[in-house]
């Protein structure tokens, strides 16, 4: 019975660790990211620093059991700060066979596999492709094996609590958490709660989840094979307020603050796709804040909505995924021609075509460069990490606001999904966004004239539909440079093409220098834009430890380059581009710069891990 499970303390002590690496991998269905985000969240509310990388199927549903349906969720906790989920696990819970093969090769030497045994059935081990079981051949002499009847212990923890049938192996992820919470030292009271929290509707299923945690946690304490227990400290990071978050999640915090800042109301116009599908999920949450969300019925109306929001006065945004972009491609190009702001938001994934939507990868820069019919330059800025993309969506509505301009975010799956410590920054540090509405007409003769440019920033004025004297046409025909009717005068058309893209160029005024982190006068950079931030700059650490020099800095301005970035780049012999695509930034410096850059390229839908960035460092330099 559930009030006959009580938990048993640690009676000895652990052994300290200054990080490990944890991989849950199971079946689809086995809620392997639901235990892998709880032993995150619970470690984040213990003071670990802490990174995360979740994959998992493109399919719905796919077959049970093989390796095309295999999910998993990796984290790295560490009493220091660390900026990957790391190269290698140190721990895989396996929940069935196609999950030990999929993911046993990753695994350090002599790291630690916790296996559900009670999957490991010949129908099992012959759709992950075992001839024999490698719980009985010679497959894991090199670790260090835990075999747990996890189904079984499931079994006998959930009786009594009211679920039966099928349901009673729901709760098997909670048992696996519980052993995990065992063997390192993570608090349970706080998983509990959050169990009683997120199933307050259905006790039965609250209470079943409880029991399984307690029987694996309590499985932990009576085994003899599990009576050395493993802690990692709290971190010793920047004081001041910190929560766990997600990529997506800190995207939308960053939309809501940038709409309060400016003063208007939030307008997302978007269709559901992987992986950007959560900035939806999330700012669905916060109707309170004036944010109003629209799923359209496809890509192409839901840019469509948010076209027509920002010309009502808006701050307009519409998300997706490389496919989605390019479908969206001839609104944003009028949203270009029209000058209005909306910031576009590219959570880029595997490609081309549909690809590989749960995938990480970077291809979509040129897309977002060039991805338009006709002249039509746009600002392009990239956020680095999860717990930069409150900050760069905020300047992304920025420039989009001041320059009256579509501005293309990129994020990507590394970052949308991935997670991590995230400080809440001082609110009265952040920009005051309010746009300057015209309320009066702009011409000598008491006419509106809605190109009228400003002498800075070239932006026209944003005028609110409805405030009389102020009617405007708009549209996808050349306009006037000054009046807005329809012209088809070519020095006319070529002076809306040049002001346009002067426009846009005159941004990189208007954005701080790139800054190089080069302490001890090096000849080879690293340069990197989005997700390879955490990873280039965990080898350059990993390097200058061993007292290789090595400068690195990071792009967030894509369109326009930072002014000072040509002057950058002639500083060193040797510059590195890691990214993962076949050489995208790379071709634009090469292109800007006329100059040879080095590449470190791949499309295998893995992220960098620091030893490949360390070791084609460590090349250039030899």
């Amino acid at each position: 019975m559930t009030d006959q499970i009580e938990l048993h303390d640690h009676d000895s002590a652990p052994e300290a660790l200054d990080k490990v690496i944890i991989r849950f991998a199971g079946d689809s269905g086995d809620g392997m990211q639901l235990a892998g985000t709880r032993f995150t969240d619970s470690s984040a509310l213990f003071g670990n620093d802490l990174a995360t990388f979740p994959s998992y199927p493109a399919e719905i549903r796919a077959p049970q059991g093989t390796l095309f349906g295999v999910s998993s969720f990796q984290v790295q906790i560490a009493d220091y700060d660390i900026l990957t989920a790391g190269d290698q696990p140190d721990v895989l819970v396996a929940m069935n066979p196609a999950a030990l093969k999929s993911n046993l090769e990753d695994l350090r030497p002599n790291g630690t596999v916790i296996i559900n045994t009670d999957a490991f059935d010949e129908r099992n081990l012959e759709k992950a492709g075992y001839d024999t079981s490698p719980l009985e051949d010679d497959t894991l002499n090199s670790y260090k094996v835990h075999k747990i009847p996890m189904e079984k212990l499931t079994k006998d923890a959930v009786d009594g609590t009211g679920v039966t049938g099928r349901a009673v192996l729901r709760s098997k992820n909670m048992l696996a958490l519980g052993v995990m919470a065992w063997l390192f030292n993570r608090p349970p009271e706080t998983t509990i709660e959050w169990i009683e929290e997120k199933f307050a509707k259905l006790p039965e299923v609250a209470a079943a989840n409880v029991a399984a945690f307690k029987g694996g946690y309590n499985y932990g304490f009576s085994t003899e094979a599990l009576r050395t227990t493993y802690t990692v400290r709290k971190a010793a990071l920047e004081p001041g307020t910190y929560t766990n978050v997600s990529g997506n999640t800190a995207t939308a915090w960053g939309l809501i603050a940038a709409a309060q800042l400016a003063g208007l109301d939030l307008f997302y116009g978007t269709y559901p796709i992987t992986p950007a599908s959560d900035i939806l999920h999330e700012l669905a949450r916060h109707k309170h804040f004036g944010v109003k969300t629209f799923q359209a019925e496809d890509e192409i109306a839901g840019v469509g909505t948010a076209v027509g929001a920002a010309f009502g006065g808006s701050l307009s945004v519409t998300g997706t995924s490389g496919p989605g972009l390019a479908l969206k491609s001839e609104a944003v190009s009028l949203a270009m021609m029209i000058e209005l702001p909306l910031v576009v938001i590219d959570v880029q994934r595997g490609g081309p075509s549909t690809g590989l939507p749960t995938k990480p990868e970077q291809s979509d820069l040129l897309f977002a460069m060039f991805g338009r019919h006709g002249e039509a330059p746009l600002p392009v800025i990239a956020i680095s990490s999860p717990s930069d993309a409150f900050e760069t969506t905020i300047e992304a509505c920025r420039i989009a606001l001041k320059y009256m301009t579509p501005v293309i975010l990129l994020s990507d799956n590394n970052v949308a999904n991935g997670s991590e410590p995230w400080k809440l920054p001082d609110l009265g540090g952040l920009p005051d966004l309010k746009p300057d509405f015209i309320t009066e007409p702009n011409g000598e003769n008491g006419e509106f004239l809605p190109y009228k440019r400003d002498a800075e920033t070239f932006a026209r004025p944003w005028a609110i539909p409805g405030t009389p004297g102020l009617e405007h046409r708009v549209g996808g025909l050349e306009k006037n440079e000054t009046t807005g009717n329809v012209s088809y005068v070519p020095s006319n058309h070529q002076a809306m093409t040049d002001v346009r893209a002067w426009k846009v160029a005159n941004i990189a005024h208007d954005i701080p220098p790139l800054e190089v982190d080069d302490p001890d006068g090096a000849d080879v950079l690293v340069l990197g834009w989005g997700s390879s931030y955490p990873p280039i700059k965990a080898a350059v650490n990993v390097l200058r430890k061993s007292g290789t020099k090595v400068a690195q800095a990071h792009l967030r301005y894509l369109n326009p380059f930072p002014g000072n970035l040509g002057e950058v780049l002639d500083r060193y012999d040797k510059v590195l581009v890691p990214e993962l695509n076949t050489g995208q930034l790379r071709f634009l410096l090469r292109a800007e710069f006329l100059r040879e850059i080095e590449g470190l390229n791949k499309v295998d839908a893995t992220p960098f891990k620091v030893e490949e960035i360390a070791s084609k460092i460590q090349e250039l330099i030899a």
